[in-house]
């Protein structure tokens, strides 16, 4: 599904990323960890074409993608739910969903109105608060309908940036379940940043643990060492 290998990526001078490599194999659920400011958004950025590769290739679905543009990507199936859920919060819920439709080919646009439905069966307060403006919603209610704006499109890749970040933990349970359906499913495969060790072994495959711009250890999660990933999500 994607191959990212050898990756490095500058802010101005500064070098954020040093040689990251990583695979997201189909249908699976892939957890990226690491403490804050060691460069866990900047790939996903980077992966969604919002940074420039200095060095490396991304590889989506066997196509060399590390030159195509942001919406291109989209269009090809990438879908980023970023940190701080990123809504439009002058807009109202539907308005927000249907935004989410924008990257869809013309041709598809027409099941729009049964994408937007598919994510009311997943989220069905986003249903009830439909015509309510976004920005009043709680951080809950924004996280959820962030990941449906992105699954009213049936994305093929789902990068999500911490999506149980100051979030009841009543919808953590439900985002948890949410992401290991999606997993279960196998026509969609996630690259998931997360802090919380537990819900991360929980419903990943497999894990990466980053420190400054650099992969310092990977494994399964049923046998990479939590011990190791502790250290490296301490302060």
């Amino acid at each position: 599904m994607l191959s990212v290998s050898n990756v490095s990526v500058n802010y101005g001078e500064s070098r954020i990323l040093n040689d990251v490599s990583i695979e997201v194999p189909d249908g699976k659920i892939v957890c990226l960890m690491g403490r804050n400011g060691v460069g866990k958004t900047t790939l996903l950025k980077t992966i969604m074409g919002n940074l420039k590769v200095r060095k490396g290739t991304i590889i989506y679905e066997g196509k060399d993608i590390t030159k195509v543009a942001t919406h291109r990507r989209a269009q090809m199936g990438l879908g980023y739910v970023p940190q701080g859920r990123g809504i439009f919060p002058f807009l109202s819920v539907y308005e927000n969903l249907l935004m989410g439709l924008e990257a869809l080919p013309s041709r598809e646009l027409k099941h729009s109105a049964e994408k937007v439905e598919e994510v009311y069966e997943i989220f069905p307060v986003l249903k009830q608060m439909g015509k309510r403006v976004a920005g009043t919603l709680s951080g809950g209610q924004q996280q959820q309908l962030a990941i449906g704006r992105i699954l009213v499109r049936s994305p093929k890749l789902l990068l999500l940036d911490e999506p149980t970040e100051g979030i009841q933990p009543n919808i953590v349970e439900e985002i948890e379940h949410l992401v290991m359906t999606l997993g279960k499913k196998g026509d969609i495969s996630i690259l998931l940043i997360e802090q919380f060790l537990d819900f991360a072994l929980r419903v990943a495959d497999y894990c990466y643990v980053m420190e400054k711009g650099h992969i310092v250890s990977e494994g399964n999660t049923t046998t990479l060492s939590q011990d190791i990933i502790r250290e490296h999500l301490s302060v």
